[in-house]
């Protein structure tokens, strides 16, 4: 057996001085290893010496035996061939010892991944089948309503003009049915302030001091009311009369000397004239309790053109719906309104206009100017009524969100949306999950989305089917 690397480099250091068979130290053999290279041969050496090429006939120790002159202390008479230093002899054995460990390294390496020891038990693992998803969730048979939500305004509503009686401030009768004085406009002696709440029987304003009231009803005193008078706006005043307390008459169309006698009694209390007649600007009518939203006049000036503007006394939500969601609403129609701070009430549809802004340019072709407003989406004007008031707390104005239900289904399996898996060649699927931890993809049809989940069907698609939710 060979000795090792060191043993034989000491060996070699302590038998330099020793004489070979023949008497020369040169002729002393170095031991080796099997195939060791031997070190670059110290200057002087031959030409077949330096390019350590053994002819045909030489063996491994005739080479060793050869290159011995060139690693031996005092080889020559002029020092040429002295030894190289013993830590460059001795860094041969430790390259080699770091190439074997590599070695190792690498079929360990290999070993381990063959067998499993660096994760996992190795057994059958390329081929087992992917695992579950981390969450699931169960197919359910649920209602689904989808929904839209549009922005929107809360506040009072549009203000609405009360004007001046027709006449006033031209030289005509402005106020009772009896004519007046015939050349007095009327002069403005008191009106509310902005925000004030006036209700039936509330002065709307005084001009000359006589006070002008709000009744409720939908139709203006448009002209003089006395015995034999019939009509709507009759019985909007025998109404309001008998609502303020006043009896004595049938609250009907018919203009009767008792409904006559009731009036006289309301002039008194007016502290106007009791004519027992009720003329266009005897009384302003609204359809319920007011809000000034602002006061075009002030005491002193002429009883003429605008007075002031009001609203409703509730706060209400106005909506410029866009034309594609025109379907969704009628009067009756409920809704879910979000206010600033995220809070909800529930509101009532109680009022759709009619389609604004959908003329186009060629309008101004058909005889009418173009007035720069043809290319504006058409919108539907929605009000909508809130009748929990106090659930808007101290917002007077605001925008806010409505939605609407667009559509309900009833009845139908729904999933959670991130429980779809797209198909390569289109559509879409789910994964199924068995009790082992089986998945199969089962393709499914898609219906309606709503919060979230959408409704599917499909061959294998049940109520309690566990499906993946991979994201």
């Amino acid at each position: 057996m060979t000795a090792p690397d060191g043993t034989q480099e000491r060996e070699r250091d302590e038998g330099a001085d020793r004489p070979g068979p023949s008497g020369d130290p040169s002729a002393a053999l170095e031991l080796r290893t099997p195939g060791e290279v031997a070190d670059r041969p110290a200057a002087g050496a031959s030409t077949r010496e330096t390019s350590g090429d053994p002819g045909p006939r030489e063996t491994a120790r005739d080479l060793e035996t050869r290159e011995k002159p060139a690693e031996t202390a005092g080889s020559g008479d002029d020092g040429e061939g002295a030894a190289p230093p013993a830590s460059h002899r001795r860094s041969r054995p430790l390259r080699t010892s770091m190439i074997v460990a590599a070695a190792i390294t690498v079929v360990a390496a290999a070993g381990a991944a063959t067998t499993g020891a660096l994760g996992g038990d190795g057994a059958g693992e390329a081929n087992a089948a992917p695992s579950a998803p981390p969450k699931t969730a169960e197919i359910q048979r649920t209602t689904l309503t989808r929904t839209e939500t549009v922005d929107g305004n809360l506040g009072y509503g549009e203000a609405s003009a009360v004007q001046a009686p027709a006449g006033a401030g031209s030289g005509q009768p402005a106020r009772n049915g009896t004519g007046g004085d015939g050349g007095s406009a009327g002069i403005i002696t008191w009106v509310p302030e902005d925000g004030d709440v006036i209700k039936r029987g509330g002065t709307v304003y005084r001009a000359d001091e006589e006070k002008v009231p709000l009744l409720y009803g939908s139709t203006p005193f448009y002209r003089t009311l006395g015995p034999g008078s019939e009509g709507g706006d009759v019985k909007i005043l025998e109404k309001n009369l008998s609502e303020l307390g006043y009896t004595g008459f049938t609250a009907d169309d018919t203009y009767t000397e008792t409904t006559a006698e009731a009036v006289r009694d309301w002039q008194d209390d007016l502290g106007r004239e009791e004519t027992g007649r009720v003329g266009p600007g005897d009384a302003v009518v609204a359809p319920g309790a007011r809000r000034v939203a602002d006061v075009k006049t002030s005491p002193g000036a002429l009883l003429n053109g605008t007075v002031l503007t009001w609203t409703g006394t509730e706060r209400i939500v106005t909506v410029d719906l866009d034309v594609r969601y025109e379907d969704l609403v009628e009067k009756g129609t409920k809704a879910t309104v979000t206010l600033p701070d995220d809070s909800t009430v529930r509101a009532e549809v109680t009022d759709v206009g009619t389609l604004s802004g959908s003329g186009d340019a060629g309008d101004a072709g058909s005889g009418g100017p173009g007035n720069g407003g043809g290319n504006e989406d058409p919108t539907l004007p929605v009000e909508l009524e809130i009748a929990k008031q106090k659930g808007l707390g101290s917002y007077q104005a605001a925008g806010v969100e409505v939605t609407v239900k667009a559509e309900t289904r009833e009845n139908v399996l729904a999933v959670p949306v991130n429980a779809l898996v797209a198909e390569r060649g289109g559509g879409y699927a789910v994964e199924v999950v068995d009790a082992d931890g089986t998945v199969e993809r089962r393709a499914v049809k898609l219906g309606m989305f709503a919060d979230s989940l959408v409704e599917v069907s499909g061959k294998g698609i049940t109520d309690g089917l566990v499906v993946g939710v991979p994201k």
